[in-house]
């Protein structure tokens, strides 16, 4: 053959072998971009839609999340909501939760509620809504705020908890300028009794908590996350940083949280778990706050003029015996037992132990402050 033609035949054969294969190569490319375009399988949206921990975007979460809480809860329409709050009006705004506006409405019902509205913010939101849903959601006491029901719609968060018509301890530890029953307009300092069973209301409801077959840490115990009713009955709230305890453990392994001056020291100190005598040594800080009207983040001036703790000031105080001189002005000394007011400051310093495992349990203390009161009564 000549060699002329024997080389076109060699180059057409190898155009034409090198075209099929790129022909080959385009179709598979072809047919994995179509299946690119079509739409998510319904089964693949179910299992996105399920899984536990996506809160990376709101938007991934539909109102078919409604599935995985309690059948039980009650689940509020958001036209309903809407209409309550006015279109969610800033007149009604009635306090500033942890990641949301609370909002004061009337349901259609007749009924009273808090609106609590989380904030858009992806993943806050999202945790905040799936604790409270996880733990505030399934229990009931008289020391605890009654949760209503919830709505799920869109990129929307809300929760909706029992009114409680007095406000948050905060206010009526620092906030002088709301009204009270008082004609002139003033908000009355709280007696000693009255401060007493609050605290006793809080450490009930604790005492709840931790007992339960699955116990609950609330991880975020402070004055403005007690709320009052018309009794002036305490009853806590916000759940929104709260962890459920699951199978034999004594702690959950999570991130450090909470409201610096109540943090407990070994949080503070790298601890990775948080635990039950965490809240106890919140509560202690509590302790001292409601009696001494002074803020655990905000530091204190020493005689020497140092700035130190609540907590180190109080432990100071008590050292010396000057526990009387650590009240609150506002308190009268009229009906104030001395003894009673030792014995709360001792429970108080328990609770605070810089150790852990020295810190009594929410039972212990309630036995505490129970035997405390009837001592002083006899």
């Amino acid at each position: 053959m000549d060699s002329t033609l024997q080389a076109v035949l060699s180059a057409a054969a190898s155009f034409f072998l090198m075209s099929l294969i790129f022909s080959f190569i385009y179709l598979i490319c072809r047919t994995t971009r179509k299946h690119r375009r079509d739409p998510v399988p319904r089964r693949r949206t179910r299992a996105i839609r399920n899984a536990p921990n996506l809160p990376t975007s709101t938007s991934f979460i539909s109102v078919a999340e409604s599935q995985l809480f309690d059948p039980s809860l009650n689940e509020i329409q958001m036209v309903d909501l809407v209409n309550a709050t006015r279109n969610f009006s800033p007149d009604l705004i009635v306090g500033d939760g942890s990641f949301g506006l609370v909002y004061k409405a009337n349901l259609s019902c007749g009924v009273t509620v808090a609106v609590k509205k989380l904030s858009a913010d992806a993943f806050q939101g999202y945790r905040e809504f799936r604790a409270e849903m996880e733990t505030l959601g399934r229990i009931r006491h008289d020391n605890i705020v009654k949760f209503f029901g919830y709505c799920a719609t869109g990129s929307d968060r809300i929760l909706i908890y029992e009114f409680i018509e007095k406000g948050s301890l905060d206010q009526w530890l620092y906030d002088t300028s709301s009204t009270n029953n008082d004609a002139s307009g003033i908000r009355l300092p709280l007696s000693w009794s009255t401060r007493v069973n609050i605290i006793k209301g809080v450490a009930k409801g604790l005492a709840f908590m931790h007992n339960l077959e699955k116990p609950i840490i609330h991880r975020d115990i402070k004055a403005s996350n007690v709320l009052l009713d018309g009794d002036f009955k305490a009853h806590i709230a916000d759940f929104g940083l709260a962890r459920t305890i699951e199978g034999s453990h004594l702690y959950v392994s999570t991130q450090v949280a909470g409201t610096m001056g109540y943090m407990p020291p070994e949080y503070i100190h790298g601890a990775t778990a948080a635990t039950i005598v965490g809240d106890v040594y919140s509560f202690g800080i509590l302790m001292f706050e409601i009696v001494t009207s002074r803020r655990p983040n905000w530091p204190i001036k020493g005689e020497n003029g140092e700035e130190i703790r609540l907590v180190d000031w109080a432990t100071k105080m008590v050292s010396q015996n000057r526990e009387i001189k650590m009240l609150d002005h506002g308190i009268s000394k009229e009906d104030l037992k001395e003894n009673e007011v030792l014995e709360f400051f001792k429970i108080a310093m328990l609770c605070t132990n810089e150790q852990p495992k020295l810190r009594p349990t929410m039972n212990e203390v309630v036995k505490s402050l129970n035997q405390m009161q009837d001592e002083t009564t006899l």
